[in-house]
C-alpha cells in the first residue's frame, strides 16, 4: 500500500476516535447535569440577574404570574420581595418542576443579563430510606396489633392499652407520611431562587441623587455639632481665661512691690 493511504487512513481513523471521544464527552457531561436514575436529589438554584431598574417590577410580576398559572409546569411561589427608588431591587423564590426552571431563568432575564449562578443538590436518600423504615415498622405494628386486639380472652385493660397504642401508631404514620410526602415535593420539584437588581449606571446614578439629598442634613448635623462642641468648651474657656486674668494680675503686683 503507498505510504500516502497509509497516513491518510490513520488520519481517518484519529479524526473519528476523536469525535467518538467528544461525543462521549457530551453525553457524559449532559448526564452530569441530571439526577442519576434511582438518586434522591433535592436541586436547588440561585440566580443572580441585571436590568433597568424600571424593569425589575414588570419582570417579578410576569415571572409570578407565569409561576402561578403553571406555564411551565408544577409551580409555586414561595417568597417575593420589591425594592423601589433610584436603586430598585427584588427577588423571587418559587420551587417549580425541572422542566421549568430554564424557561422561568430566561423569562427573568429578558433585557437583562445573568451576573452570577450556582446550583446545590442535597442528598435525601438517607432520609427516604428511614422515613420509608419508619412507616414500614409502624404499619406492621399496626397490623400486628389489630390481629391481638381480636382475641376473646383479652382483658379491658389490655384493650385500652393497645387501643391507646394504635392511636400512637396512627399519629406516628400521619407524620411519617407528611415527612415522605415533603421528601417527594423536594426531589421531583427544583427551588429556584432569582434576584434582581438595577443596573451599574443605575445605581451609581442613584449614590449620586442620595448624596445630594442627604447633603442638607449632613450639613445641618455637623453645624449643630460645631455649636455644641462651642457650647460645651465657652465655659472651659472663660472659667480658664478668668484664673489665668487674675494669676497673671497677682504676679505683675508681686512684681511692683519688690521693685
Amino acid at each position: 500500500m503507498p505510504p500516502r493511504r497509509i497516513v491518510g487512513g490513520m488520519l481517518v481513523l484519529l479524526a473519528v476516535a476523536g469525535c467518538a471521544k467528544q461525543e462521549r464527552l457530551g453525553a457524559a457531561d449532559a448526564m452530569a447535569l441530571a439526577s442519576p436514575e434511582g438518586a434522591f436529589l433535592a436541586y436547588e438554584h440561585t440566580v443572580q440577574l441585571r436590568l433597568p431598574g424600571e424593569r425589575i417590577a414588570p419582570r417579578l410580576k410576569t415571572v409570578a404570574e407565569a409561576c402561578q398559572s403553571g406555564r411551565f409546569g408544577d409551580c409555586a411561589v414561595l417568597q417575593l420581595s420589591q425594592a423601589g427608588g433610584d436603586g430598585a431591587s427584588g427577588s423571587i423564590e418559587v420551587r417549580v418542576a425541572p422542566k421549568g426552571v430554564e424557561p422561568l431563568v430566561a423569562l427573568a432575564g429578558e433585557q437583562g443579563e445573568v451576573t452570577a449562578r450556582s446550583t446545590h443538590a442535597e442528598d435525601l436518600a438517607q432520609q427516604v430510606s428511614d422515613t420509608q423504615l419508619t412507616q414500614a415498622r409502624l404499619k406492621n405494628e399496626h397490623a400486628r396489633l389489630l390481629d391481638y386486639q381480636q382475641r376473646k380472652d383479652l382483658a379491658v385493660a389490655d384493650l385500652l392499652t393497645i387501643s391507646q397504642r394504635l392511636s400512637e401508631i396512627e399519629a406516628g404514620l400521619e407524620q411519617a407520611n407528611r415527612e415522605a410526602a415533603q421528601q417527594h415535593r423536594r426531589i421531583d420539584t427544583q427551588k429556584l431562587a432569582i434576584h434582581m437588581e438595577a443596573t451599574n449606571g443605575q445605581r451609581n446614578r442613584s449614590e449620586i441623587g442620595r448624596a445630594f439629598a442627604e447633603f442638607g442634613g449632613i450639613f445641618t448635623a455637623s453645624l449643630a455639632w460645631l455649636i455644641r462642641l462651642f457650647a460645651g468648651l465657652l465655659p472651659v474657656a472663660l472659667i480658664g481665661g478668668g484664673v489665668l486674668w487674675g494669676g497673671l494680675k497677682l504676679w505683675r503686683r508681686g512684681r511692683q512691690k519688690r521693685s
